[in-house]
Formats: C-alpha cells, structure tokens, sequence
C-alpha cells in the first residue's frame, strides 16, 4: 500500500554476520584457556605398564634417522612414569566437534552427569591436541605425534583427522617403515593406508627385504610376501637372496623353515647358472634333503621342458606388479588427413599431462611398441607407402633414437610384448597378406629369430602377455574377423587354443591385469566398438563389462598404476586423440586428458617410473 508517495517497505529483513561462529569459536578457546565457565574435565589414566596396542613409529624424513616402523605385533611394552593428566572443556564445545562425545553428552550416558570422565589410554598429548582441534579446528601432525592422533582420531570418531594422518604416513613411506605402517593401517582398520603401504611393498620389495624390518617378520608374513604375484623383482634371484636372508637373521631358529619358504619361490625361474653357482652351494641348502629336491625340480624344467606342464603353476608364472606408476609413451600413428606421423608424445598418469618426446627417425603407423629395461622399441609400421622391417629403439633419458637390427619380415598391424626379457611380434600384414609367422628379438645379441607360427593368419589381433603366455585374440586373415584366440608356451615352443571372444573384432586393444585379460574396441566387420569383455583363466571364459564411453577402432590398451588406459582410435567417422581410463575396482571408464600431437593409430608402451 502506497500513501503520500511513500512506498511501503518490506516486514521481514534478513541480516547476518558470516564469521559470527567462528568469532565465538575463538572467544570459548580464550575462556577455556583462562579456566572460567568449563563444565567438564577431562581425565588420562594410564597405568605403568604403558598401552599394550600402541606402537612406535617413525616415518623417514630426508635425511634423518632411518629407525624403523614396528607394527604392533612385533613391540613390546615400555615401563612409563606418567601420571593422571587433566584437561578442562566445555560439553557444548566437545558435542558439537567431537562425534564420540555427541554421543555420550546427548543419549543420557552415564558420563553426561559426571564432572570427570575418564579417557583410558589414550596419549594425554593427542587428547590435549584433539580438544584443542575442537575449539579452533587447526592440528599439526608430525613425525612424532601422527600415530598417537590417528589412535585418538578412532576412537573419538573423527574421521577427517584419521584421513589426515593416514595421508601424512602414506606420503611417506620408505623400505625401511613400510611393513610397520601396514601392520598399523591394518591395526587400526585403515583400508586406503594398508593398500597403499601393500603396493608400496610390492613395487619396493627388494630394498624391503633390506630393511630391519622385513628381518623381523614372522614367518607366516614372509611366506605371504614372497608368493606374492605382484612382486617388482628383476628376476626370481632377488626373492631367493631375500628368503635367505631372512632366515640367515636367525639361524638356529629359522633353519627349518627353509624347505617351506624355497617351496613358495619359483626356483624354476631363476638362472641354471645361479642355481647351480649360488643355491646349490649354500650350505643351509646342502644340508636340507627337500631343499635339494627343490633344486633338482627347478634344474629339470630347464633340462626336460616335456616336464614343465607337470609343475606347480605358480612356480613357473612370473611375477607382474601391476600397481608400478608407468608413463605411458604414445608412438606414431595418423594425423587427422590419414597421414602416417613420426610424433611421440607421454602421458603422466599421475599428473594427468602429455608432453612431446624427441620424434622417431621414420614416420610409422600400425606400429609394434615394447618396452625391454626402460627402453621403448617403435616396430615395423606402416611408413604412408611401405611396410617396414625396420626396428628402433628410444631412451627416455637421453631422449635420443637409435636404430637397431630389422626384423625378418614387413609388417604392420602385428601384435608385439615382451616375455622374460624377449620381444615377440606375431602376425601382422606385410603388404599382400595377413600373416601367421612369429618372431622373437633379443637385445642382448640384437638378433630376430622365427619360432613356432600361429594356428591362424592374423593382422590387427590383439596381443598380450597373460599368466606367462602369450594370448593372441581375433584378427582377421583378409576374408574374416575372428573371435578364436590361442596362446603361446615359450617353454615348449606350441600353441593351444583357448576359450573364444564373445564377440569377433579386429582393430582392438588387449592387456593384462592382475589376474585378468581385457579386450576392448575394434571392428566387427559391421560395427565400431565400445564394448569391453574380461577373461579369466580358471573357468577358461570371457564376459563383458560396462563399454566404454566411445566406439574405438585401432585403439590401443595398456595398463598403468592398477588401471588400464585405452588410447586413440577411430570411431568410424574421425581418429580420435581421447583417453579413458578403467578402474576394475570402480569398474568405470573415465575420460582422461586428451593426447596433444595425435589423432589416433598409435602405438603404445609403459614404461614403469623405476626404471628411468
């Protein structure tokens, strides 16, 4: 209503003042510290024995003191001299911040009438910095106090200062703290400690096995450790000198545990030269009866391969730590004209970044990528007119190319891994043909040498290594796509089919990961793809999971960090540069950033961080 020109104004105004809470955070802060208007104190009682779960821990900081982290199961109880301590606060202040006495003061708990609780065991120091946290919400995690806070954290509920000191001991862990943290992050029901102390250990196992730490396992945990497949060993020898070591710590009382810790290492796999030098020799070995019978069952896989697919799988299936961070190199491939591109370029997996590398000395397409101890080799291809032969080789730190020996045959659009240190390239299309030939490339001798062909012609199959063999999937002769697939034994130079693909496709990406085998994209002779199937060999079968997010043609897939990412391809109207990356643990694709200098038809290769 508007009378003598005078507008009406509103009956309700809203007025506030933001930093009011906090404003009063800070003046209960004050009355506490001057003792005044506090309804409740707080008491520490610990008797002389000390806490029988706490543990002692210190995280390895630059360049200081390298103590080791001892898990609970390993720490013994200290006499300690402290006596009660009090702290004074204020029951609104703890029910608001602290969730374990919102609880106690707002559900007529027997202590929400009492003036003095008592806090049993906990460390009087991280009680007094977690009341504090619940006035002014700031708390300083170091060295010295982060296990006691995350120890109060769980108990008082506080789960965001829980998340805060596990990432302060997962951004530090060392060889020489790793095992304790794991055994804490179990202790203290951590899952995302233990399972990063756990892939620590494994990309870092040889300078675990170095540490006081690993010396001071248990034996049931050193027998859980050494057969593990995820290990980052070079070779089977390392495992071998760390069992040993360990028992060597302790002689008299480790001496017979020998047989079962040699049982769970895969002596075939090491060396007959090591094995006759070094494990024969040994003198804890030599006197052990199933020691040598060990020996002699290692011995005969080298002398009597007919033998070989009488042992134990695991004691022939090589170690693959899936978890190592790798950086993921893009080579060569097609420009959006279709052109063939001599551009490398690599993607951080962690940084989420590509960034250009040196370019190769010929332009390739449908190349054959493989990585041998931190080199990435760049195979065959096609050049824009010509299948190559032609083979070379990059070094990461030098960020040079070097040309090395060609291989027998052209070929582009082949299959190319690596098993026990030796390239394989299988099939692949020379210019008239698909092929079934296979070749293997040592870069001790710098030689290529022809072995047992494949059952089948196949260019653009996909390839992978898997469980110690060499998985050949789909393709196409030139007349049809397959869905068939067949692996490779190396030891006995053969190959034997498998279950097939649910769908036939040619053109798409194939890796392994942990205990599976994946395949994704490619053509059906009708169709782009997106969908994705998993193989595992114990039933022998494939089944889908969820597709990825685009149709992808010649894309290629390769794992990295847990995860596998598929790069590149064509889409059936254009080459793609996009990225998605599967998490099986989420088991969702995610787009990641896109790659700079490519549009698809690349060749791709991982090397692991640890060896650059």
């Amino acid at each position: 209503m508007v009378e003598d020109g005078v507008e009406e104004l509103e009956d309700l105004v809203h007025f506030s003042v933001s930093e009011l809470p906090s404003r009063g955070y800070g003046v209960m802060e004050e009355i506490r510290r001057q003792g005044k208007l506090c309804d409740v104190t707080l008491k520490e009682l610990r008797s002389s024995l000390g806490i029988s779960h706490e543990v002692a821990v210190h995280c390895h900081l630059g360049l200081q003191s390298s103590e080791s982290f001892t898990g609970a199961r390993g720490s013994s109880s200290k006499l300690t001299q402290i006596g009660d301590h009090k702290f004074s606060a204020h029951r609104i202040v703890l029910a608001a911040s602290i969730p374990y006495f919102h609880a106690m003061f707002t559900n007529d708990m027997m202590e929400c009438k009492q003036d003095e609780i008592v806090m049993q065991g906990m460390d009087p120091s991280a009680l007094e910095a977690l009341i504090n946290f619940a006035y002014n919400g700031h708390l300083a995690i170091d060295q010295q106090n982060v296990q006691s806070l995350l120890m109060g954290a769980s108990f008082l509920q506080l789960q965001s200062i829980k998340d805060a000191c596990c990432t302060f001991l997962r951004e530090r862990l060392h060889p020489k703290n790793c095992l304790g943290v794991r055994q804490f992050a179990e202790t203290m029901m951590c899952a995302v400690l233990y399972d990063a102390a756990n892939s620590f250990i494994h990309q870092h196992f040889v300078d675990v096995s170095m540490s006081e730490e690993f010396l001071a396992l248990p034996l049931e945990d050193v027998l859980e450790l050494v057969s593990r497949d995820e290990l980052n060993v070079q070779s089977e020898e390392q495992v071998f000198e760390a069992a040993l070591a360990w028992v060597r710590y302790d002689p008299e009382q480790r001496g017979p545990y020998l047989p079962e810790l040699l049982s769970n290492i895969r002596l075939p796999l090491c060396r007959p030269q090591f094995l006759s030098d070094r494990v024969q020799q040994d003198d804890l070995v030599r006197c052990c009866h199933k020691c040598r019978d060990l020996i002699d069952e290692a011995k005969d896989y080298h002398l009597m391969p007919e033998h070989r697919p009488h042992l134990p799988a695991f004691r022939t299936r090589p170690r693959c730590c899936t978890s190592i961070t790798g950086l993921i190199y893009a080579v060569g491939g097609l420009n959006s004209a279709g052109d063939s591109l001599n551009v490398v370029e690599v993607f951080d997996p962690i940084t989420n970044c590509w960034e250009k590398c040196h370019p190769m000395t010929t332009a390739r397409s449908r190349v054959g990528v493989a990585v041998v101890n931190g080199l990435l080799y760049a195979i065959g291809g096609y050049d824009g007119q010509l299948r190559l032969s032609t083979v070379e080789v990059y070094n990461p730190e030098t960020d040079t190319w070097t040309r090395v020996g060609s291989m027998n045959s052209k070929r582009s659009a082949m299959g190319t891994v690596v098993l026990d240190g030796q390239i394989y390239v299988c099939g692949g299309y020379d210019g008239n043909s698909s092929l079934n030939s296979v070749e293997t490339y040592s870069p001790e001798t710098d030689k290529w040498t022809v072995v047992t062909p494949m059952s089948s012609n196949r260019s653009a199959a996909g390839v992978t290594v898997f469980e110690g063999r060499i998985y050949v999937s789909g393709g196409h002769d030139g007349l049809q796509i397959f869905n068939s697939v067949e692996h490779y034994n190396h030891h006995t130079a053969t190959w034997h089919p498998a279950a097939g693909m649910l769908s036939k496709r040619c053109r798409h990406g194939a890796a392994s990961l942990g205990s599976k085998m994946f395949v994704c994209g490619g053509y059906d002779g009708s169709g782009f793809l997106s969908i994705a199937e998993v193989y595992s060999s114990v039933v022998d079968q494939w089944c889908l999971i969820v597709p990825m997010h685009t149709r992808r043609s010649r894309v290629s897939l390769v794992a990295s960090c847990g995860r596998l990412y598929a790069v590149g391809g064509y889409d059936g109207q254009s080459n793609l540069s996009s990225v998605e990356m599967y998490d099986p643990e989420t088991e969702r694709w995610t787009f990641m950033a896109p790659m700079a200098c490519h549009e698809g038809g690349v060749g791709v290769g991982c090397i692991p961080l640890l060896t650059i």
